[in-house]
């Protein structure tokens, strides 16, 4: 059976025992870029990270994001989000629709046509 883990500073992650989850409290870059690796080789589904351990682990990261295992997703932390998240988000999208249709393209250019 897989399992879930979450990664990140401790008041981030400590909530998600409470869930059943695999928690792990790891500030250091290098410590959690060795944790990660080890978690992704073991019998892990999804992993989740706080946006700024992702953002630190970002060379690690695209290792697995063309591997259907595990599922590195991040997640805010108590110091708030980051918008990371959702950037990837509408770059998947973008990759599989072809276009923008989330945020509509250029902000800008909507404006611009709105004074007209």
């Amino acid at each position: 059976m897989y399992k879930i883990a979450v990664m990140g500073d401790r008041d981030s992650v400590y909530g998600f025992a409470a869930l059943g989850l695999d928690t792990y409290s790891i500030d250091d870059p290098a410590a959690a870029g060795k944790k990660l690796k080890e978690l992704a080789g073991g019998n892990y589904a999804i992993i989740y990270m706080t946006e700024a351990l992702f953002e630190a682990l970002s060379e690690v990261v695209d290792r697995y994001r063309e591997a259907p295992l595990p599922a590195i997703i991040p997640i805010p932390g108590v110091i708030g989000n980051t918008g990371i998240g959702e950037a990837l988000v509408k770059k998947s999208v973008e990759q599989a629709v072809g276009s923008d249709i989330l945020f509509g393209g250029d902000s800008n250019e909507s404006k611009a046509g709105e004074e007209k």
